[in-house]
């Protein structure tokens, strides 16, 4: 017979930057939170080497490194930390139950989900190889580190277009590559980009293979109507395809936007009273680790003064604080 779910104060899922911070306010305000972390644990930074636009961090610093010290600081305040995915919730009643792959079920009078999103790839083995040494889906995150390099971005909506004009503040020459005769990104964002004397166009054409050793020298492109291959030298690859938001356990039971993403009212709130949400599984604009900690701390406030509001029966705090680990 398995054991009762244990019935927490606040449950976050997630522990990104969003996740860790949520967990931090939290813990500082005596809710005693359960950090559901998922495995991997981290998000996106786990993939990210130097982080040399997170405030406080002068020198830089990696980010994996960045997540650790974050989880250290909610584990410090009183953040229980459980190392396993959330396989499904049931939102309909309170206290909200949550189920996980192996440690068991939760009850949680409120929660935060902090699950975030996930870059598109292209799916190639060379591309796989080359991650972090010269291939990015985020021009914001690290276009300082190609100062003079002439670059390659995939993809032809906004999201492409924007990474390509943001790169040419730093590349000799972005080519952009897409596999449609025409591109998808509105009027405006086209025009300005090809008005751009540094930006090209490589239409009906796919990135059939990544060059270079230990870091990008260029791609092999396929024109997909003659199937002739080329090949373009470039010191870094930038994927623009979109990014896929972690929802998919919330399906049926928060309202989505028609891209994917959580649906948010008054910063923080789903469609759920008592369900909250914070970064990238929110917000499908910025997708930076600093915003992504900013709305962490909004999602904790906003918890914390919904359980005062609704008079949520105390919890006890657990015995002793774990880190999972």
């Amino acid at each position: 017979m398995s054991d009762p779910p244990r019935h927490v104060r606040l449950a976050v899922i997630g522990s990104g930057p969003a996740g860790l911070t949520a967990a931090l306010y939290a813990a500082r305000a005596e809710l005693h939170p359960l950090l559901l972390a998922g495995v991997p644990a981290g998000g996106q930074l786990l993939t990210t080497t130097d982080v040399e636009n997170y405030p406080g961090f002068p020198d830089g610093i990696q980010g994996p490194q960045l997540v650790d010290l974050m989880r250290r600081q909610a584990v410090r305040f009183g953040t229980e930390v459980v190392d396993d995915n959330v396989t499904r919730v049931d939102l309909t009643r309170r206290p909200f139950r949550i189920e996980t792959g192996s440690r068991g079920s939760y009850l949680a009078d409120a929660v935060i989900v902090a699950t975030g999103a996930n870059a598109r790839w292209l799916g190639l083995p060379s591309e796989e190889r080359l991650k972090t040494k010269g291939i990015s889906a985020c021009a914001t995150c690290d276009g300082f580190f190609f100062k003079g390099q002439e670059l390659v971005v995939v993809g032809g909506g906004d999201s492409a277009m924007e990474e390509a004009l943001f790169l040419t503040n730093f590349a000799t020459h972005v080519t952009v590559v897409h596999r449609r005769a025409s591109l998808r990104a509105s009027s405006i964002m086209q025009a300005r980009a090809r008005a751009h004397p540094k930006i090209s166009f490589v239409l009906d054409s796919a990135v059939e293979e990544v060059l270079g050793t230990d870091r990008v020298e260029g791609v092999r492109l396929k024109h997909l109507p003659s199937g002739r291959t080329s090949e373009l030298r470039a010191g870094g690859l930038f994927v623009a395809i979109g990014h896929d938001p972690a929802t998919a356990v919330f399906q049926g039971q928060l309202r989505l936007t028609p891209q994917g993403y959580l649906d948010v009212h008054e910063h923080t709130r789903t469609s759920v009273e008592g369900v909250f949400a914070a970064g990238d599984v929110a917000d499908h604009r910025y997708r930076q680790a600093v915003t992504a900690a900013g709305a962490g701390c909004m999602a904790a406030i906003d918890a914390e003064r919904w359980l005062a509001e609704h008079d949520a029966p105390t919890v006890a705090a657990p015995a002793a604080p774990a880190a999972g680990r």
